[in-house]
C-alpha cells in the first residue's frame, strides 16, 4: 500500500480553534465569530481568506441561456450589472455609458465569475444587483491564506464525502440524511465516494460543515467541492519595450529530417533534437527523442490526457486518438475518443433513455464555447487601436500604468496579444496531446514524443480553467479503468485535497504498472505543487533551450525530473512547437482570415503554436 503519510508536502497551517465533537444527527451550527476559514487535509488545517473583489455566481438550472433575450446566462448578467440605475453616486456601476460596471467571465457551463471594477468593494449594493431570477446562489471567493499570487477558489454548497471501505450504498445515503445532506450523485470510477449538498448551509459556513463531517463516525473525510480557476498564464513576454506581434519564427519550412518519424517541423522541435538550435560546441538540451525511436521494440502505449480543451480531430492527432473499445464494461453512453468531466450536462445512449452519465462524449469545443470566445478573438483582429483599447479598457489602464511611455499602437498590440494568447490557452489540452503523440499521416506538421503512441482524451477543466475535485477524481478513476499505460496532468497549483489524494492512492495499489506523471507547478516556488506532491507521482519540472530551469518552474523539494518545457519570454522559438485549436473554422466566421501569424501561433490560423 501507499504511503499515505506526506511529511515533505509544505503546507501551511492554521492556529484555528477546533469545532468540538459533533452532536449525534446534528452538525453543530458554525459560529460566526470563529476566527478564520480554513479546512482539513489530513490532519492539516489550510487557511484561507475571502476576497472582496471578486464574487461567483450559481445560475439556475436550464437558465444558460437567458429566456428574455436567448444570450448565455453570463452575459445577461454582465448587460445587467452595467445599467446605471439603482446606485448612488461613487457607490456602483458608472453605467453603460461608463466604465463597465464588473467583467463577468464564465467558469464551465454553471458557473461565472464577477470581476469588480478597481474602485469598487463588495457591499450590499453589489449583492443586491445580483440577485436574478435566473441567478440561483452568490458564492465566495477565497485566497489561500498564505498565498502572494490572487487566487480563484470558489465555495459552493456542494462537499466530497469519503466513507469507511465496506460503507454500504444505503447506510452512506441513511448516515447523511441524518445530517441533512442531499446526495447529488456518487462519483464515477471510485469506491465510497459521493458528491453532497449542505442544507441550509451558505457561503464560507460550508467549511465548517465539511470539517465536522471529517468528525462522524463512519465518514473517512469530507472535503468542499470547491470550484478553481487555472487559466494558462499569459508569459511575460518583454513585450512592454519590443514589438509583441513580432515573435521569432521562420520564414520558410525547415528541410525534412532523415528520422524514423520524419516531418517537416522536426527541425523547429529543439526539446527532441536540438542540434539545429544547438550546433557544436554546444551541449544538446532536448531528451534525444530522435535516437530513442530506433530503440523502440514495437510495443505501444496509450496516454490518457487530463486536461482542457482537446481537438483531436487536429490533422497531426487525429490518427493518434484512442478508440475506447465498445465492449468495455463500464462504457459511457456515446463514449468513443475520451471524456469530458468537466461539463455537467446529462448523456443518454440513443437506444437506451434510462442508460445516462453525466458529462460528455466530446473533449472538444462546443458551440456555446466557440460563441463565447469568437467575439474576444475577432475583436483582437478587427478593431482598431482606439477601439480595442476603449472595448477592453481594464486591460488597457493596466499597460499603460506599467508603461506609461507607450505609443497608442503599442498599448493596443500588447492587448491584442494578451486576447489571442489567453484564448490560445484554452487549448492546453490539445498543446498536450500535441506535445506527447503527434504523428501526421502526411508527414507534413509536427511530431510527438512518442509518436507511436495513442491518446485518450478526458477534459477536466471548462473555460477560464475552470475545474473541481470531483471531476479530477472521476476522470483519474476513468482513465484506469480504460486501462491507460500513463495518466498525464499538465496541471498544478490546486488546493491539496484528502478525496482526491485517496483516488490518486486507490488508484496506483489497483495498478502498479500505471505511471502518473504531473507538472511541478509554474508558479516559481521552492517545493512542487499539489497534485505531482503526492507519493507516487512523478513531478516534472521544466527546462529551456539552453538547458537551465525555466523561469517559471517550481523546483526543491519532491521534484523527480525535468523535461525541455520552454520559455517564450524572449522569443516564440524558445517555446515547444506544438498543435493548437484555433484553426477550427468557427473562429475565423464572418472575417477575413490572417495572411500572418500572430501571438504565438506558427501558422496564420493557429493550428501550430
Amino acid at each position: 500500500m501507499l504511503q499515505r503519510l506526506l511529511p515533505w508536502v509544505m503546507l501551511a497551517t492554521s492556529s484555528v480553534l477546533g469545532l468540538g465533537a459533533i452532536p449525534m444527527a446534528a452538525l453543530a451550527e458554525p459560529d460566526p465569530d470563529e476566527s478564520g476559514l480554513f479546512y482539513n487535509f489530513y490532519s492539516q488545517q489550510i487557511p484561507l481568506v475571502e476576497r472582496t473583489d471578486q464574487i461567483a455566481v450559481e445560475f439556475e438550472t436550464g437558465t444558460r441561456f437567458s429566456s428574455r433575450t436567448g444570450e448565455p446566462a453570463y452575459r445577461q448578467l454582465e448587460r445587467d450589472l452595467n445599467t446605471a440605475d439603482q446606485f448612488t453616486e461613487g457607490s456602483g456601476p458608472r453605467g453603460a455609458t461608463g466604465t463597465p460596471a464588473a467583467t463577468v467571465k464564465p467558469l464551465g457551463d454553471r458557473y461565472a465569475l464577477v470581476e469588480l471594477p478597481a474602485t469598487a468593494t463588495l457591499d450590499d449594493q453589489w449583492l443586491a444587483r445580483l440577485d436574478r431570477a435566473y441567478v440561483r446562489a452568490t458564492l465566495p471567493v477565497l485566497n489561500r491564506a498564505d498565498s502572494e499570487a490572487a487566487e480563484t477558489i470558489i465555495v459552493t454548497s456542494e462537499i466530497v464525502v469519503s466513507f469507511e471501505p465496506g460503507t454500504s450504498d444505503t447506510a452512506a445515503r441513511r448516515l447523511l440524511r441524518q445530517y441533512n445532506l442531499d446526495v447529488i450523485r456518487p462519483l464515477q470510477f471510485t469506491e465510497g465516494r459521493y458528491l453532497v449538498r449542505a442544507n441550509n448551509v451558505s457561503g464560507t459556513a460550508v467549511l465548517a460543515v465539511s470539517n465536522q463531517l471529517g468528525q462522524v463516525s463512519g465518514i473517512l473525510s469530507a472535503t468542499p467541492n470547491f470550484i478553481q480557476s487555472i487559466p494558462y498564464d499569459v508569459a511575460p513576454l518583454d513585450l512592454l519595450n519590443t514589438d509583441p506581434l513580432a515573435a521569432s519564427r521562420p520564414t520558410a519550412l525547415p528541410a525534412e529530417d532523415h528520422t524514423l518519424f520524419p516531418n517537416s517541423f522536426l527541425t523547429l522541435q529543439w526539446h527532441l533534437n536540438s542540434r539545429q538550435q544547438r550546433p557544436r560546441p554546444y551541449s544538446r538540451t532536448d531528451i534525444r527523442a530522435t535516437e530513442a525511436w530506433e530503440q523502440n521494440q514495437g510495443e505501444t502505449a496509450v496516454v490518457a490526457v487530463i486536461d482542457s480543451l482537446i481537438q483531436w480531430d487536429h490533422p497531426d492527432l487525429v490518427d493518434q486518438v484512442y478508440t475506447v473499445p465498445a465492449d468495455s464494461e463500464t462504457l459511457l453512453p456515446g463514449e468513443t475518443h475520451g471524456w469530458d468531466f468537466s461539463n455537467t450536462d446529462l448523456t443518454c445512449a440513443e437506444d437506451n433513455s434510462e442508460n445516462c452519465a453525466l458529462g460528455d462524449p466530446d473533449t472538444r469545443i462546443s458551440e456555446t464555447e466557440l460563441d463565447y470566445l469568437r467575439p474576444h478573438f475577432q475583436k483582437s483582429f478587427t478593431l482598431s487601436d482606439e477601439a480595442i483599447l476603449a472595448e477592453y479598457r481594464h486591460l488597457g489602464d493596466w499597460i499603460a500604468r506599467a508603461r506609461p511611455n507607450l505609443t497608442q499602437r503599442q498599448q493596443a498590440d500588447f492587448l491584442r496579444y494578451i486576447i489571442r494568447v489567453n484564448i490560445s490557452g484554452e487549448f492546453h489540452g490539445t498543446w498536450s496531446a500535441g506535445v506527447i503523440a503527434a504523428n501526421p499521416a502526411e508527414r507534413q506538421g509536427i511530431v510527438g514524443v512518442a509518436p507511436a503512441a495513442q491518446f485518450l482524451p478526458v477534459r477536466v477543466f471548462g473555460l477560464n480553467g475552470e475545474i473541481t475535485s470531483a471531476a479530477l477524481i472521476e476522470a483519474i478513476g476513468y482513465a484506469a479503468a480504460r486501462d491507460v499505460d500513463v495518466i498525464n496532468m499538465s496541471l498544478g497549483g490546486l488546493l491539496p485535497d484528502q478525496e482526491l489524494s485517496d483516488q490518486v492512492f486507490d488508484v496506483l495499489d489497483e495498478n502498479p504498472d500505471l505511471v502518473i506523471v504531473a507538472s511541478a507547478g509554474n508558479a516559481d516556488l521552492d517545493g512542487v505543487s499539489f497534485p505531482a506532491a503526492l507519493p507516487g507521482v512523478l513531478s516534472v519540472g521544466a527546462t529551456n533551450m539552453i538547458g537551465n530551469r525555466t523561469y517559471y518552474s517550481s523546483y526543491g523539494a519532491g521534484l523527480d525530473v525535468v523535461a525541455p518545457g520552454g520559455e517564450t519570454n524572449q522569443q516564440a522559438a524558445g517555446g515547444i512547437l506544438t498543435a493548437g485549436g484555433t484553426w477550427v473554422d468557427g473562429f475565423w466566421e464572418g472575417i477575413d482570415r490572417p495572411q500572418s501569424a500572430w501571438s504565438f501561433a506558427l501558422d496564420p490560423l493557429g493550428q501550430y503554436v
